[in-house]
């Protein structure tokens, strides 16, 4: 299993400051209207709007409303990541189980409060994007190469693979237990770490 290149939606990236607080306007307002009209009723005029930039800057960096939904969604696993490295850093020398609730707690904090991250959050909700893009699989790809250093394992197969699996299965179950209640049903949530404290102790322990 070969690791999933990023996404990569833009036309130009940013070079100078100016045009990256430009580009990070757009995104933010893409998200906040993703959250109040959906993503059927989003439109490349509204984020520019919204954003206070010409049009025509929205279609410097993107083609359609698409690729800047799939670019949100490569921002948010980048940010993610990062709150996830700041955690495992707070946390110590913990283990996998421990790794395994800052991965968690983290993606659960972002789906509350983190703007259009309910629609798009890594990429799976809407079609944003390359149908080959697998969001869980850069997912997994990323965890990989971020908890294999703080476990002291090998990123070998068997490692991808298991993340893939834990990915796939949290996504499902997230996803059921925001169904189930706005702020994500706690016993859901809760049947979801035991589920994978079970799973993930036959190759980690």
């Amino acid at each position: 299993m070969k690791p999933v290149p990023p996404a990569t939606s833009l036309r130009r990236a940013p070079v100078q400051r100016r045009s990256a607080e430009r580009l990070t306007r757009i995104l933010d307002a893409c998200a906040d209207l993703l959250d109040e009209v959906g993503y059927d009723a989003l439109s490349t005029r509204a984020v520019a709007l919204r954003a206070g930039v010409p049009i025509g800057s929205v279609y410097r960096f993107f083609g359609n409303k698409r690729a800047m939904a799939d670019a949100l969604a490569q921002r948010n696993l980048e940010r993610y990541s990062e709150r996830v490295t700041e955690r495992l850093a707070e946390t110590g020398e913990g283990g996998w189980r421990a790794a395994m609730d800052a991965v968690l707690d983290e993606y659960l904090a972002m789906k509350r409060t983190a703007p259009g991250f309910s629609l798009v959050d890594f990429g799976n909700q809407i079609p944003v994007g390359s149908g080959q893009s697998e969001p869980n699989h850069r997912v997994a790809d990323r965890l990989t190469d971020l908890l294999s250093g703080y476990l002291d394992r090998t990123p070998d197969e068997e490692l991808r693979r298991t993340f893939l699996v834990a990915v796939e299965t949290a996504d499902t179950l997230v996803h059921l237990a925001f169904r189930v209640s706005p702020e994500g049903d706690e016993e859901i949530i809760e049947e979801m770490r035991q589920l994978l404290r079970a799973y993930l102790a036959r190759v980690l322990d």
